[in-house]
């Protein structure tokens, strides 16, 4: 019951929160769960969710290349300038970033737990945007990595 009444909790933050993911995901896996189908999707989806979310996101960032609005000449020009330059070397430090945070998560689902906590208080309570797990959870990697080696370094 508890797992019903936490999921319909995230359906009324996602509502309150104008976050249609929440909402969308919640409200799926509340349905999933209803109807008995739990049991067969929900270790598929906590196995591989995370893959197939990165690569819908991969593709949806692909699509104006393959409809033929970025090109070879537009990928070049965006990174002539200092504000491209710097877009440029963001992109590729969140990825590297994100790797880590995929790994995070499929070693301690709590890590999700607590990513997704803070994304619906910052979303609810300070109008941030939900931009994802993966980056929180590659900047938490980040922060426990460097915890751990400020640890070492000072007990000896």
């Amino acid at each position: 019951m508890e797992a019903y009444l936490f999921l319909i909790g995230l359906v009324l933050i996602g509502v309150i929160a104008q976050n249609k993911s929440l909402i969308i995901a919640a409200a799926f896996l509340l349905i999933v769960k209803a109807i008995g189908l739990d049991s067969r999707l929900f270790p598929s989806l906590q196995a591989k969710g995370i893959t197939w979310g990165v690569t819908l996101i991969t593709a949806a960032i692909l699509v104006p290349i393959a409809a033929g609005d970025i090109g070879f000449k537009e990928l070049l020009n965006s990174i002539r300038g200092h504000i491209g330059i710097i877009s440029f070397l963001a992109g590729i430090f969140v990825a590297i970033v994100a790797a880590h945070g995929v790994g995070l998560m499929k070693e301690d689902p709590l890590v999700t737990t607590a990513l997704l906590a803070g994304t619906i208080l910052a979303v609810g309570l300070f109008r941030g945007v939900p931009v994802g797990p993966l980056i929180g959870a590659g900047i938490a990697a980040l922060v426990i990595g460097m915890w751990d080696v400020i640890s070492k370094a000072f007990s000896g």
